[in-house]
């Protein structure tokens, strides 16, 4: 009762208390309370001489007066409410205190950004592009208001020639860049120009359609990449002339993927055993508290370089052998290598057989050959030589 004595409850209109009172006629201290206007919630009597009920802790100063003209013991046996919280917050101050600061940190570094990623296509360095970003004066640790996302933007595609499009954009404390490579677009041949159509792979000749031009090859020709296939020309010896060539020339092609997979693969366990070395780092010596020695023949070492005491910990490992089953192992890496080649190619290739070896040994090789078929032919412009050398002859006939 003392130590509550000591708050003004007035100021704490919302604290709600538990007590439990002692008196010969706890009655009489319960009418005189509600004689002088004190609310009591959740009444019980425990025994003839003992009550628990629930009262504000604003009215705690008149349930003193009360107890002492009555003779009653009072006794405090929970608390609630927002009041307790204060009371608890001021006891605590430094504590608040140290939340508040860590908080207003938080908010503090929140409006920095503390890392830079960068998403390019394959061709793009992103070396050059952080490079680019340095000059402009966007590094780790800059304010989020000094970064205009749209200028950025705007000088990285201005700088770089090879670059289509670029998207800057912060998210938390990263700075997320992705930019696009410019496609160059392809040489397209008029149809009113002069062109052969060359192979554009090696394969071996299935069927021959021409529109126009004079086919170079047949059936069951064996053909290599940049061979003239269908000629850019037609008439009759002797007089000839000119033509953009037009035609499919079908191909059976094979693309092939080959690798090298183990079949008994080493399992790493740690038995549960390891040793301690505590140390600290001075001027690049180390000075051992605790030095314990390494009797494990296979560990795991981890280093603990958290705190300004360093620590190294060994955990024992024990290596055994697990002997996979050989042509579930081969099947697993044909179907992969099978599933990668069918993702490179395009839509109009029609795949005829697919062929799967592999050779054994302390390693597989397995090898996987997908037959297809295709058209091969690619437009090419008869070089300018060649088509002056054709008009000349056509001028002398």
């Amino acid at each position: 009762m003392k130590e509550m004595s000591k708050f003004s409850f007035k100021k704490y209109k919302n604290g709600i208390i538990t007590i439990e009172i002692q008196s010969l006629i706890p009655e009489k201290f319960v009418n005189l309370m509600w004689k002088n206007g004190v609310p009591i919630k959740n009444l019980r009597k425990e025994n003839i001489t003992t009550m628990i009920m629930d009262v504000n802790l604003r009215d705690y100063d008149k349930i003193e007066e009360i107890a002492k003209k009555t003779k009653t013991k009072i006794k405090i046996i929970k608390r609630r409410g927002f009041a307790f919280f204060l009371i608890k917050i001021k006891r605590r101050i430094a504590l608040v205190l140290g939340i508040i600061l860590f908080m207003g940190m938080l908010y503090y570094l929140s409006t920095f950004v503390w890392n830079i990623e960068i998403s390019v296509d394959h061709s793009l360095s992103p070396y050059e592009i952080r490079q680019q970003l340095s000059s402009f004066g966007i590094k780790p640790g800059i304010n989020k208001r000094n970064i205009n996302v749209y200028d950025i933007e705007e000088k990285l595609i201005k700088n770089n020639e090879n670059i289509m499009w670029v998207r800057a954009r912060v998210e938390g404390a990263k700075l997320k860049i992705s930019a696009a490579e410019r496609q160059s677009p392809p040489n397209i041949i008029a149809e009113s120009s002069p062109c052969n159509l060359v192979a554009r792979k090696d394969g071996e000749v299935i069927r021959v359609y021409t529109k126009a031009g004079t086919p170079v090859v047949k059936k069951g020709d064996m053909i290599r990449k940049g061979q003239v296939l269908v000629k850019g020309e037609q008439g009759k010896e002797g007089a000839t002339y000119q033509v953009h060539a037009i035609g499919d020339v079908i191909c059976r092609t094979f693309y092939e993927e080959i690798k090298q997979v183990k079949i008994d693969t080493v399992k790493r366990e740690r038995t549960g055993n390891k040793i301690e070395n505590i140390y600290l780092n001075i001027k690049g010596k180390n000075i051992y508290l605790k030095k314990s020695v390494n009797k494990f023949n296979k560990y795991d070492r981890i280093e603990d370089n958290k705190l300004f005491i360093k620590k190294e910990i060994y955990y024992e490992v024990k290596e055994t052998t697990v002997h996979g089953d050989a042509k579930k192992i081969v099947d697993n890496t044909a179907n992969e290598l099978y599933s990668k080649i069918c993702a490179n190619l395009d839509k109009s290739v029609k795949i005829i057989d697919k062929i799967v070896n592999y050779e054994a040994g302390d390693t597989y090789v397995v090898r996987v050959l997908v037959v297809a078929e295709e058209n091969v032919a690619l437009e090419e412009k008869i070089p300018e030589q060649q088509n002056q050398d054709v008009q000349q002859e056509q001028k002398q006939q």
